[in-house]
């Protein structure tokens, strides 16, 4: 990481200049920005009990249809 130490005689303004710029040329805080909504991967195990969650759900809900306990809809995804 790029050290960033006020001269004697240095304004602030012009400081701060400098290190918006280091850190910038540095490309640490886009690297950080682009970490920051990052999900990480599910496991294997994982997948596999959500796509089953959903499959028992769709079975349900196709049922209830069937049955008249759930409207038609004309909309599918």
């Amino acid at each position: 990481m790029a050290d960033f130490t006020r001269k004697p005689g240095e304004s602030f303004e012009g400081f701060l200049r400098k290190f918006k710029r280091g850190l910038k040329n540095s490309k640490r805080l886009e690297k950080a920005r682009s970490k920051q909504h990052v999900e990480p991967t599910k496991n294997r195990q994982a997948q596999k009990k959500k796509a089953l969650i959903g499959l028992d759900l769709k079975k349900k809900n196709e049922y209830l249809r069937r049955i008249g306990k759930l409207p038609e809809s004309t909309m599918r995804r």
